[in-house]
């Protein structure tokens, strides 16, 4: 059927960045009306017609999860039934995607678990921000636009004028995403190797790379608790190096982190708003960068045809 233009709504996980993506594309929030029974169970009304629209669904999948990604089914299904000519998922952060592979005997695959639900609810395209592991693009089936948050951060940080820097990959799988801040930056780089005793707990074994009298750049894909985050500064100060500036696209911060990354050994944390922050985490030393300009890029380029790899350094 013929596209009558696209429609822009929002679930509850974030409502403040689907407002500022609907003003980068000067429209109007649709209008659905969300909400609970007394059992938890989840209703969703759109309030107006979406029949042969194109709809982008802004969803991150924020705490509590699962609530969140039952509200992106329910929503999708909801606008299928209502003849909505394709649904689009703007996914800022992608939930379960550290749980993209077996580890260990028995343990599930949950990440393909997640989009085979988007799958069956009819979901056309999925919209996401720097996936823990960008290999889960290929358990769909159907257009993924991975976009990087890494080409806001870098223009952040070369306005700060750090002296003597070096990025720091936490992990080596995190080794892709600092070295091409490295270039970006025109700096040196290092890899710290660690173990996993436990889930959210990690013990630096060493690093590779030069960090002594250098500021590092710690970059990451998410803070969860700060755990590792302080392990990796700690480690770095016990090598000689200088207080830390650490980056990551997603500020999960559970379990307390932010008082954990209040660490003298950290000059400043920068996040993107891919997740709301709880108001109790403010601070001078954390800085957050906007990606509705990013996404809003996305869905324009989207709608009229254009590549989205233009939205990359180098047109990557």
């Amino acid at each position: 059927m013929q596209s009558k233009g696209y429609m822009l709504f929002s679930g509850t996980s974030n409502p403040k960045l689907a407002e500022k993506i609907a003003s980068h594309l000067k429209k109007q929030l649709g209008s659905v009306r969300i909400s609970r029974f007394k059992s938890g169970e989840i209703y969703v009304h759109y309030e107006e017609s979406v029949r042969n629209a194109d709809l982008y669904i802004v969803q991150t999948f924020s705490h509590p999860i699962n609530d969140h990604l039952m509200e992106l089914l329910i929503m999708a299904d909801a606008a299928r039934r209502a003849s909505a000519c394709s649904v689009n998922a703007v996914i800022p952060y992608f939930g379960y995607a550290r749980q993209e592979k077996k580890d260990a005997p028995r343990e599930p695959i949950t990440a393909k678990v997640v989009v085979d639900l988007l799958t069956v609810v009819g979901i056309d395209r999925v919209i996401t921000i720097d996936l823990h592991a960008p290999a889960i693009q290929g358990f769909f089936h159907t257009p993924v636009d991975h976009l990087t948050a890494l080409d806001h951060m870098t223009e952040y940080l070369k306005s700060k004028n750090i002296m003597n820097p070096v990025v720091v990959s936490p992990d080596a799988g995190r080794a892709k995403m600092a070295e091409k801040l490295a270039t970006y930056l025109d700096a040196p780089f290092a890899i710290m190797m660690k173990k996993r005793p436990a889930h959210h707990k990690a013990d630096i074994t060493h690093i590779i790379g030069e960090v002594e009298g250098r500021t590092p750049i710690v970059i990451e894909d998410m803070i969860d608790t700060g755990g590792t985050i302080v392990s990796v500064v700690e480690g770095l100060l016990a090598k000689g190096a200088e207080p830390a500036y650490v980056c990551a696209t997603h500020p999960v911060f559970s379990d307390r982190a932010w008082e954990r990354l209040v660490h003298p050994g950290i000059r400043e944390v920068v996040v993107t708003d891919t997740l709301p922050l709880p108001e109790v985490v403010s601070s001078p030393k954390l800085k957050v960068l906007s990606m509705a300009p990013l996404l809003a890029k996305a869905i324009d380029l989207i709608e009229r045809g254009g590549s989205i790899s233009t939205l990359f350094r180098g047109g990557m």
